[in-house]
């Protein structure tokens, strides 16, 4: 059997004090972490983008597979931009006429959307996230990939939580289906789409629904603590 080495694992203690100050400081930058549909079309540094996707790729992932593929497009390709939201508005149009039920409609309703997504042309940046079904090896092979859809998920969420760290804004843009994007964006056989994360400023006057979470003793339950 082939041995692996390990190596020292580099770990900052902190006292219980700055623990527990992380630990709330944290929740609470998140807390105000909103999903935004009105954006800016203000310039955003490319190295804030990079950073960002940086930390999307130090999530854990089934066997270390890292089945993820971020492809970025910024605003110097808006006839790209234009293929996109096209495609997307369709798909949405036809969902919201006819693919929804009732009950989904209703679910929506007090967010206030519709079919219409002009952020995927007015936010600076459109990341769109790939889900590797497999993995490709240097000889062309296909390799499985363990637990992929449950790797992307978490490695997206720390994206958004390195977006709202950035004091950026963005949304979970999942047209359905979403195959126009493997064919807009020429991606491989193994790659399919997950989300669409429009990246940027929050325009002037940008509102978002008067909503709330769920207390922490709806959504905790503990055993022996």
């Amino acid at each position: 059997m082939v041995e692996h080495p390990h190596i020292p694992y580099q770990f900052t203690p902190l006292s219980e004090e700055e623990s527990r100050r992380n630990a709330e400081n944290f929740y609470r930058l998140m807390d105000r972490r909103r999903s935004c549909r009105f954006f800016s079309d203000k310039d955003v540094p490319f190295e804030i983008i990079e950073h960002i996707i940086h930390t999307a790729g130090t999530s854990p992932s089934g066997a270390h597979q890292q089945p993820w593929t971020y492809v970025v497009i910024g605003k110097e390709d808006m006839e790209l931009r234009r293929k996109i939201r096209e495609a997307a508005e369709e798909e949405e149009r036809i969902s919201y006429e006819g693919r929804m039920s009732e009950e989904w409609l209703e679910a929506l309703a007090p967010l206030g959307t519709d079919w219409q997504k002009p952020f995927l042309e007015t936010a600076p940046y459109l990341v769109v996230v790939f889900r590797q079904r497999y993995g490709i090896r240097e000889d062309g092979e296909s390799k499985k990939h363990y637990y992929s859809s449950e790797s992307v998920g978490i490695s997206v969420g720390l994206a958004i939580a390195a977006i709202h760290n950035a004091g950026l804004v963005t949304l979970t843009h999942t047209p359905s289906p979403m195959n126009f994007l493997k064919k807009i964006l020429g991606r491989p056989e193994n790659e399919v789409p997950f989300v669409v994360l429009p990246i940027g400023y929050p325009a002037t006057g940008a509102t978002v629904p008067d909503i709330h979470r769920k207390p922490l003793d709806e959504i905790m339950v503990t055993k022996g603590v």
